[in-house]
């Protein structure tokens, strides 16, 4: 298989782990024989410092002559500090997926055995939690009408039909394909836009009788993710309420380092890790990569190259396993491995892996 995959590192740790993920899909496509091609381009803050704009249309274009986007992470201090910034790192991020039609984000939540004391719950609760948050991605409030004062602002969270059925369409394919329980979460008390998914997924439930469906307020779902994890199998949910608890999950694993992601739609799928770009840690070689490579298992897969993003996941695995750890995961009194040792040594475990 010919892939063609264009690299945004972006900003911070962004260029550190987007090598590692580099350095993995070509030791993978190597050992399977496959021809892949990289193509770099700005986003972010490094796009803004080149040409006043975070995402580029020159980016723009190179994303969509691509088979996939290998993406990192945005995000300065420079511009958090600023609140009369006219122009931001992560409105290019919002560019991408609003450009490329990337409606439906696709985070799992699994936890490592390894890990599971640096997670903030207890042992009984976390073990075995595996789910998957999807998140609508190009809706709601992030890109609905908005208006900023002196004294008032607001911000509009419109959705149409169109919008949510696709996106639970989307869910209902990941739930058949796994443990076929879907939760809905929503807000269908208190707001209108909630009120319309939730009808929407009534009617959209009637198509998936093989999966088990249930509906839960949006508060009630950020305390059931603490509280039994392992209740969850797919959860799908408006983009606000998604971004905080995709968020939330990412935490009962342990670590953000730890966790990919998916954003797929209508054209080019992006690939990246959930964390963001960890300015303070620039340069210094203690990002932790995981993240980064294990979303370039879940670009293989989306290509249906599922033996590739196995040999991946069984990599970051036996890492982990063997203590090849960047610090915030390391267990105490390990040998200390930064973002380079740790990417090192998964190449070298592909590339001997008798697979």
């Amino acid at each position: 298989m010919k892939l063609n995959i264009a690299v945004l590192a972006g900003d911070g740790i962004g260029p550190e782990i987007s090598e590692q993920g580099v350095a993995v899909t070509k030791a993978v496509c190597e050992k399977f024989g496959h021809e892949v091609s990289f193509t770099s381009a700005l986003c972010g803050a490094a796009a803004i410092d080149a040409v006043g704009d975070p995402f580029p249309e020159e980016t723009f274009q190179i994303c969509m002559d691509a088979d996939a986007v290998l993406f990192s992470a945005v995000g300065d201090p420079k511009f958090d500090n600023d609140p009369t910034a006219k122009v931001r790192p992560e409105q290019g991020l919002l560019a991408m997926r609003k450009k490329l039609g990337l409606f439906a984000n696709i985070r799992p939540v699994e936890t490592f055995d390894c890990l599971i004391h640096k997670s903030p719950l207890r042992e009984d609760l976390v073990k075995g939690a595996d789910f998957v948050c999807i998140r609508e991605l190009t809706g709601g409030m992030y890109f609905g009408q908005k208006q900023e004062g002196t004294d008032y602002a607001f911000d509009t969270n419109a959705y149409s039909r169109e919008e949510v059925e696709r996106i639970l369409h989307v869910a209902y394919q990941y739930a058949r394909r796994r443990r076929k329980h879907l939760t809905v979460v929503d807000k269908a008390n208190v707001l209108a836009s909630s009120r319309l998914w939730r009808k929407v997924a009534q009617e959209v439930e009637k198509q998936y009788p093989t999966v088990t469906t249930d509906y839960m307020y949006v508060d009630n779902a950020a305390m059931r993710m603490i509280q039994e994890p392992r209740f969850f199998d797919v959860m799908v949910t408006e983009n606000t309420f998604g971004d905080i608890l995709t968020d939330e999950g990412s935490c009962i694993t342990g670590s953000m380092g730890l966790l990919p992601s998916a954003s797929i739609g209508e054209s080019t799928p992006v690939f990246e890790p959930i964390h963001g770009s960890w300015p303070q840690a620039k340069g210094l070689n203690i990002a932790n990569p995981l993240a980064q490579i294990l979303s370039v298992a879940m670009l293989f897969e989306y290509f249906n190259l599922k033996d590739e993003g196995k040999l991946i996941r069984l990599a970051v695995q036996a890492s982990l396993d063997a203590n090849v750890r960047t610090p915030e995961i390391q267990v105490e009194g390990g040998e200390k491995y930064g973002t380079k040792e740790v990417g090192a040594w998964i190449v070298d475990w592909i590339n001997r892996a008798d697979y």
